[in-house]
């Protein structure tokens, strides 16, 4: 780890950042903010925001930002607001308005390309049954 930066209680679900998280892991660092900027999403501004943070940690340490790959981003969930809301028959409704907390990690070095998915080996086929009955035609 070069440089490293992070952001904490942000308005948002972790689940849904990681969404836009997963399309720049391993990416290149300047190229991952460009990249951001043409997502359709709300959390890319927060991450743009962070990963160019964790960009100008990195030059304060004399580094160039095209050489610097994101080697760990994450998403963590933070802390719920809960608030209520007047429901029938002088009930409350519960809302839950989730936080969370983002890191970027940035190292030197080639991209960081993901292992494929291990695919279970093929079965072995199995052998035609032959017919009891004596010129009997295939099934086709």
């Amino acid at each position: 780890m070069i440089a490293r930066a992070e952001v904490r209680y942000i308005r948002g679900s972790a689940r849904k950042i990681r969404q836009v998280l997963d399309l720049v892991r391993g990416m290149n660092a300047a190229e991952a903010v460009h990249f951001l900027r043409f997502i359709n999403k709300r959390p890319t501004y927060y991450i743009s925001k962070v990963l160019r943070s964790a960009i100008a940690n990195a030059k304060s340490k004399g580094l160039d930002a095209q050489e610097l790959v994101i080697s760990k981003i994450t998403a963590d969930e933070g802390p719920r607001w809960k608030r209520f809301r007047a429901a029938t028959f002088g009930r409350a409704g519960e809302i839950l308005k989730k936080t969370s907390h983002i890191t970027v990690e940035l190292d030197l070095g080639r991209e960081v390309v993901a292992a494929p998915p291990k695919v279970a080996p093929a079965a072995p086929k199995k052998p035609e049954k032959k017919s009891r009955v004596a010129g009997a035609k295939k099934k086709k």
